[in-house]
């Protein structure tokens, strides 16, 4: 009786074990099919191809170890999909927003199928996105918008030179003279001086250009002290014949005569034009000449200062030293 039960569990548990099998083997085809869904949607839809895979992976969780293989070729397809849509997304000129948006899951999607590649070529469609919508605010004059996505980009990429140049642009636009100076000296030390140098004489002019007018209206309402740290901030991006010209005067009123001359000389030289274009030049020199006790030579700087604005003022000083 005993031999009889023993036989009868025995073939139960082979029945089972042969059900389990056959089971395993149809849970195992399920997955199969919709694998090879994924992989025939691929090239003409990526998202059904995505949909499919993600479900290739949760089916495999169940059925088990059988189906490892086709969970890890889904783990292994995922990222791809996930990066050709964000690369669609640019390519095909969608907005800032939608840019943004697939960039982003690319990138989680690369981090949690650990694929550093694709979470790489993820994070530079992430700049694109963000500097495009950076670049849209900025032509709109949105400069506080502006400058939120320009510091998006550079948290993700800190040598974008184009978005460090755009930022300076909008502290200039700003009057923040500061951090203009700050950000325009990082985007020059962030250029390769071979390759930039267009780039960087192009900086350099609009900084120059900033600070020579800035000094020049602190000259203008007598502010020399101040006059004279904005000059000497132009200064640092090369030499220009106004700036040396406002350099001059302000010396001149601080009867610093030496650098007034010292000035004028270095606009004179640089100074291609003709008698009138060189009489501001001239006309600066005499003053400091005349601090210096130098008549003679004042006489004749003040002669060659008669031209245009300057003609009136140069021929009344020529009769006050009682020039021949």
């Amino acid at each position: 009786m005993k031999m009889n039960i023993m036989k009868l569990i025995a073939g139960m548990i082979v029945v089972s074990a042969l059900f389990e099998v056959s089971l395993s083997a149809q849970d195992r085809n399920e997955v199969i099919a919709v694998y090879n869904e994924g992989a025939k949607a691929m090239q003409t839809d990526v998202p059904a191809a995505i949909a499919a895979f993600e479900k290739v992976i949760t089916l495999s969780d169940q059925v088990g170890e059988t189906a490892n293989d086709l969970k890890q070729n889904a783990v292994k397809a995922l990222p791809g999909l996930y990066y050709k849509l964000a690369a669609a997304a640019y390519n095909e000129k969608k907005s800032a927003v939608e840019i943004i948006s697939a960039a982003k899951l690319a990138g989680t999607m690369s981090e949690k199928y650990a694929s550093a590649t694709h979470m790489e070529n993820s994070k530079k469609i992430l700049v694109n996105g963000y500097y495009k919508m950076a670049s849209e605010f900025f032509a709109a004059k949105d400069f506080d918008n502006a400058m939120l996505a320009f510091d998006s980009v550079l948290a993700l990429n800190p040598d974008h030179i184009a978005s460090i140049y755009n930022k300076a642009q909008i502290y200039r636009t700003r009057e923040e003279a500061d951090l203009f100076e700050q950000t325009v000296d990082l985007f020059l030390s962030k250029l390769d001086p071979a390759k930039d140098a267009d780039k960087a004489t192009q900086a350099k002019g609009s900084a120059l250009e900033y600070f020579r007018a800035a000094g020049g209206k602190a000259n203008n309402a007598n502010k020399l002290d101040d006059a004279l740290t904005l000059l000497n901030k132009a200064a640092k991006y090369g030499d220009d014949k106004t700036m040396f010209y406002y350099f001059a005067d302000v010396y001149n009123k601080q009867n610093n005569f030496k650098s007034g001359a010292e000035y004028a000389q270095k606009g004179l030289d640089l100074e291609t034009g003709d008698a009138e274009a060189k009489a501001m030049f001239y006309y600066q020199l005499a003053v400091a000449q005349v601090g210096k006790g130098e008549t003679s030579a004042a006489c004749a700087s003040f002669k060659n200062a008669q031209y245009g604005p300057f003609a009136e003022a140069a021929k009344a000083q020529r009769t006050n030293l009682k020039c021949e």
